[in-house]
C-alpha cells in the first residue's frame, strides 16, 4: 500500500514540475523579446487550435497549442515574416489552421453555405405564406348556400 502511495506522489510531483517548467519557459520567452511576443500574439489570434477547434491558438491551453506557439516563436526568432510562418502552417495543416480561412474553391461552401441556407429558408417561407393565403381565400369564398345547406344550418341553429 505504501508503495502505491509513494508512486502516486512521485507521479504528481513529476507532473507538477513539468507544468511549472513549461510555465517558467513561457515566462522567460515573454520577457526576452516583447516585440516578437507581440507578433506571436497577433499571429496566434489568427490561428485555430487544432485540438479545441473553436478557440484561437492564443486562447487555448492544449499541449498542441503550446507546441504550435513555440514553433511559431522559433520561426519568428529565425527571422521569418508572419506570411512565411502562416504559409508554413497552412502547408503543414491546411487552411483549417486559419481561424478565418481564405475564400477559394475548397472553402467556397464554408463561406457561401450559410447565405444559401438563409435564402432557401426565406424562399420556403414565402412559398408557404402564399399557399396559406390562397387556401384561405378559396375557403372563405362568398358563394351563397344552396337550399339544402341553408335548411341544414337552420335546423342546427334551431336545436338549441
Amino acid at each position: 500500500m505504501k508503495k502505491w502511495v509513494m508512486m502516486s506522489l512521485l507521479l504528481w510531483a513529476s507532473l507538477l514540475s513539468t507544468s511549472l517548467h513549461t510555465a517558467a519557459a513561457e515566462a522567460d520567452a515573454l520577457a526576452q523579446d516583447p516585440a516578437l511576443e507581440a507578433r506571436l500574439k497577433v499571429m496566434s489570434e489568427e490561428l485555430r487550435c487544432l485540438v479545441c477547434q473553436n478557440q484561437t491558438l492564443a486562447d487555448s491551453h492544449a499541449a498542441l497549442a503550446e507546441d504550435l506557439r513555440r514553433e511559431i516563436r522559433l520561426q519568428m526568432q529565425a527571422g521569418k515574416t508572419n506570411q512565411e510562418v502562416m504559409d508554413y502552417l497552412v502547408s503543414r495543416y491546411g487552411d483549417f489552421v486559419r481561424y478565418r480561412p481564405p475564400f477559394n474553391t475548397t472553402t467556397a461552401l464554408l463561406w457561401v453555405g450559410p447565405f444559401m441556407l438563409m435564402l432557401a429558408g426565406l424562399v420556403s417561407l414565402i412559398v408557404m405564406l402564399r399557399r396559406r393565403q390562397t387556401s384561405n381565400t378559396e375557403a372563405s369564398s362568398d358563394t351563397p348556400l344552396s337550399a339544402d345547406e341553408a335548411s341544414q344550418v337552420k335546423e342546427l341553429l334551431s336545436k338549441d
